[in-house]
């Protein structure tokens, strides 16, 4: 089963579920992303956003494939791009870390290690463009599908609590601790991905 993850771009945004794809939750302040949907704009304003990132800092997320089957996705940016992360009780995400926003994964496709390959990917792309941990906001009453990733999975995957909440903790991943095994990622890629597709070389920031 061959598996790669790619970045996001403008091209192949349309392979995100199209629930996804109109989302703008985290790109858009919450007054901002009320007037989208109202409006009838929402997918305009995510290909939008994704366009200024891309232009302006660089890659922004990744797709996951399986033998060339979207499954799934991840998208992450530093928190002066993300506005709805500043409504958050447990904001603000720290200056030395960049946010994870959300993730999915198809249902088929889940407990397959998949999720954790994401945040590893996430994790090597940010070691090579010198940001010091990821952060993210965690849902700690999680019930189904949704902008906040569960704060159990998180925890599963490396992150540590940095900030408790009832609902919303907010959890750190640092980066320097993956070192001992940064070698190692490219093994564990190959290993649950199989070929990976070779990164277009960043922009230095």
């Amino acid at each position: 089963m061959g598996r790669r993850l790619v970045p996001l771009t403008l091209d192949n945004l349309s392979d995100l579920p199209s629930r996804c794809r109109a989302c703008v939750y985290w790109e858009l302040d919450p007054v901002s992303g009320q007037d989208a949907v109202k409006a009838g704009t929402p997918h305009l304003e995510k290909e939008a956003w994704i366009s200024a990132v891309l232009l302006d800092w660089g890659s922004c997320g990744r797709v996951v494939y399986v033998d060339e089957q979207p499954v799934g996705f991840v998208l992450y940016a530093p928190p002066a791009y993300v506005p709805r992360a500043m409504a958050f009780p447990t904001s603000p995400v720290s200056p030395d870390a960049v946010q994870l926003m959300t993730s999915w994964i198809a249902p088929g496709f889940q407990g397959q290690g998949l999720g954790r390959v994401i945040v590893q990917t996430v994790a090597k792309d940010l070691l090579r463009r010198g940001f010091k941990a990821i952060e993210a906001f965690g849902d700690a009453r999680w019930e189904g599908p949704a902008c906040l990733l569960p704060a159990d999975h998180l925890l599963s995957v490396g992150f540590k609590t940095v900030r408790s909440h009832p609902s919303y903790p907010r959890l750190r991943l640092e980066l320097r601790s993956t070192l001992s095994w940064k070698e190692d990622v490219e093994m564990a890629i190959d290993r649950l991905l199989g070929a990976v597709q070779k990164e277009p070389a960043l922009r230095p920031l």
